[in-house]
């Protein structure tokens, strides 16, 4: 069961590292937003090889952070009937309100 999660957790890593690269390359300041990076983060993320993006996803914690900070903003994107629709938009409007990682 742990080795299974840990696979999990490892392959999640990766498939963000990649998108987040390539969010990066494609549009550098739409993936700032996006991805709550500061400039430097997101330059040395853009510039890391394969190899380095393997390493850094064996990890065995998740490295990205969930943008919605709190459960009442979770329960308002995913039970409000009124804006049915209109979901995405919400959680884009709560988590660009989100505060950005501080590290």
């Amino acid at each position: 069961m742990f080795d299974s999660a840990l696979n999990e957790i490892q392959d999640i890593n990766l498939s963000y590292l990649l998108l987040a690269q390539r969010l990066l390359k494609d549009d550098y300041a739409t993936a700032l937003f996006r991805l709550k990076l500061d400039d430097s983060m997101a330059s040395v993320l853009a510039s890391l090889t394969a190899k380095q993006l393997t390493k850094l996803a064996r990890s065995n914690q998740l490295l990205f952070r969930l943008n919605i900070e709190d459960a009442n903003q979770l329960e308002q994107v995913t039970a409000n009937k009124r804006a049915e629709g209109l979901e995405h938009i919400h959680a884009a409007l709560l988590m660009s309100s989100a505060s950005p990682c501080v590290n």
